[in-house]
Formats: structure tokens, C-alpha cells, sequence
């Protein structure tokens, strides 16, 4: 990768962060972390977005398994 792209690969985390943060929605520290080795070149964007669906869906049956849980003692 050029030094050229990886200065485009950063600057596009910034605005991403940056746009995130106008919207109130927060950056994860594992998400920043995906976005450096991205704008590394250490990863493909389908890397990232793989990582980042499989953190999604880990965190998503987490809640679904508390709910479940806590719906079930409710009975």
C-alpha cells in the first residue's frame, strides 16, 4: 500500500469517527482497533466487517440470553 492510501485509509477513520460522534453513537475501542489495522493495510474492509458482525452477533445473544433468562424467573 501506498503512503498515499494508507493517509486516505486514515483520514477516512477520522471522518467515520468523527461522524459517528455528531450522531451520538460511540466507537467501541474494538472497533477503533479494527479501523487502525484497516488504515494499517494489516486487513481488508471484508475483514473488518466479518470481525465486526461476528462482535455483533456475539453481543447480540448475549442480550438475548439475558432477556431470555430474565423473562423465564419473572414466571
Amino acid at each position: 500500500m501506498t503512503i498515499a492510501a494508507k493517509e486516505r485509509r486514515i483520514q477516512a477513520v477520522k471522518l467515520a469517527d468523527a461522524l459517528n460522534a455528531i450522531e451520538g453513537v460511540p466507537v467501541s475501542e474494538y472497533t477503533k482497533m479494527l479501523s487502525h489495522c484497516w488504515a494499517n493495510g494489516d486487513s481488508t474492509g471484508e475483514q473488518m466487517k466479518e470481525a465486526l458482525l461476528a462482535s455483533h452477533y456475539r453481543l447480540a445473544a448475549q442480550e438475548y440470553s439475558a432477556h431470555e433468562t430474565m423473562f423465564s424467573q419473572e414466571q
